[in-house]
């Protein structure tokens, strides 16, 4: 089982019982450091206090259970309003949301396309975007993700 998968599994329940909801588990290395991080959602966003009970909470789950050999950093943190949409759900929660597809190679010499998500089907993600449709395949995008619009 995967590190985040784990750390998933035992998470989800204490996030919940603080009134939030798991969005995402990273474990990730920047440079030297390693990071494990949890992304937590809630009705009406989340705060810094959230983001402390969160984490107090785990915090000493993570030492019992020990699921990361070398050292790391753990961080709570906000799932956020341009968080990344993974999961068939969040297509789902989001649809008829304003998204940016980001491309891992240019479609018409653009890498990022904003839109309208209007679609999702096995990895397909279909956008408006201004007066086109377009369908994007799993192997064309490197992410999806929300996109404020001021």
């Amino acid at each position: 089982m995967k590190i985040t998968d784990f750390v998933a599994s035992f998470a989800e329940p204490i996030v919940r019982e603080k009134g939030c909801s798991l969005w995402d588990v990273e474990y990730v290395r920047e440079g030297s450091e390693h990071f494990l991080r949890l992304y937590i959602d809630k009705e009406g966003g989340v705060d810094i206090t959230d983001c402390e009970n969160v984490h107090r909470a785990i915090d000493p789950v993570l030492d019992e259970k020990d699921p990361i050999a070398e050292s790391y950093h753990f961080e709570v943190c906000s799932a956020g309003l341009e968080r990344v949409l993974k999961r068939p759900g969040d297509f789902a929660r989001f649809m008829d949301s304003a998204v940016l597809v980001k491309l891992y190679r240019p479609r018409n010499g653009l890498k990022e396309i904003p839109g309208v998500l209007r679609g999702y089907e096995d990895g397909k993600v279909t956008v408006e975007a201004g007066k086109e449709t377009i369908t994007f395949e799993k192997s064309e995008i490197a992410l999806v993700r929300l996109r404020v619009e001021f």
